[in-house]
């Protein structure tokens, strides 16, 4: 087993490329080799292992012997994505912090096009830091679309609320910011939604945009994507705890009941009662039946 690097982080480095790994020593050199690429080696690879019982630690110690790549190796008992996300935000030490999956990788100038935009960014106090576009490739958008031209900053909700973005975002944030939002990962849990974190930072601060493809993923039969179901009937204290935040940043109609059903559907799993703690007992009300029929279709008649 690959031991950890507990060397000096970088702090000459703008940039941490963090990346959260379980059991993807299959797929991480595609990170990896997008990293040896960069045109700019203006960052440090940050890895944790979420106990992982591949070889990945042996794939990513013979990297490291290769130097070509600054890397940090960290492996801790498996405790979920966003456990690994709370953890590699508190070992970072550069100004700046981007989350790449195992599984994804970075355009070969993403580093240096992210450090130049942001070094053109004249008031960074109100911009917590920079959203650019995930693509199926650098031509290919997710979601089949660029960011509005018109718009140099939102909030991520804005982005999709109110100028209608359909595609992934890329996010590049500020570490300061980052240390003061922790993802509340449930005892018993492993994970809960990123917008848990994100939502909160746009309560405070807007993202500059920055209309490229700069991150490249696929989606693995391994992935979150594709086990969501899965994800939710494990993880529903952090469905209810995400959805509940979300209903109370809601603004339309629309989306505060389908928030809201999310939300109540999330009570039905974790077995508690949905009025209790409500944001909102009017959408609670509104949207109760249709919960319970869904938990019903697609959890079975076990669910309380």
């Amino acid at each position: 087993m690959c031991r950890n690097n507990h060397l000096p982080p970088n702090k000459n480095k703008k940039v941490t490329v963090f990346t959260p790994a379980y059991n993807r020593g299959y797929i991480l050199y595609r990170c990896y080799e997008g990293l040896k690429r960069q045109t700019c080696g203006d960052f440090e690879w940050l890895i944790v292992d979420d106990g992982s019982t591949d070889n990945t630690g042996e794939i990513v110690e013979k990297w490291m012997k290769e130097d070509i790549v600054g890397i940090r190796y960290f492996k801790r008992e498996n405790g979920g994505k966003q456990r690994a996300h709370n953890y590699g935000v508190e070992l970072c030490e550069t100004e700046l912090f981007i989350c790449v999956d195992s599984d994804d990788y970075l355009t070969d100038n993403a580093i240096k096009n992210f450090v130049s935009h942001w070094e053109t960014l004249k008031d960074k106090d109100h911009i917590s830091g920079i959203a650019a576009i995930k693509g199926y490739d650098e031509h290919t958008p997710i979601g089949g679309c660029l960011f509005p031209g018109n718009v140099q900053t939102s909030t991520l909700l804005d982005l999709y609320r109110k100028h209608k973005f359909k595609g992934e975002t890329a996010l590049l944030y500020r570490t300061d910011i980052l240390k003061q939002f922790k993802f509340d990962v449930a005892d018993g849990e492993k994970f809960i939604g990123e917008s848990y974190v994100y939502s909160q930072i746009d309560q405070k601060y807007s993202m500059s945009l920055l209309p490229e493809i700069l991150n490249i993923c696929e989606y693995f039969p391994d992935g979150y994507t594709a086990n969501i179901f899965k994800i939710i009937k494990e993880n529903p204290i952090g469905y209810k705890l995400l959805n509940k935040q979300a209903v109370t940043y809601s603004v339309a109609f629309k989306e505060k009941y389908i928030n809201t059903m999310k939300y109540v559907i999330g009570c039905k799993l974790c077995g508690e009662n949905c009025f209790n703690q409500t944001p909102s007992k009017i959408f609670t009300v509104l949207t109760y039946i249709p919960a319970v029929f869904f938990c019903w279709k697609r959890y079975g008649k076990d669910v309380q």
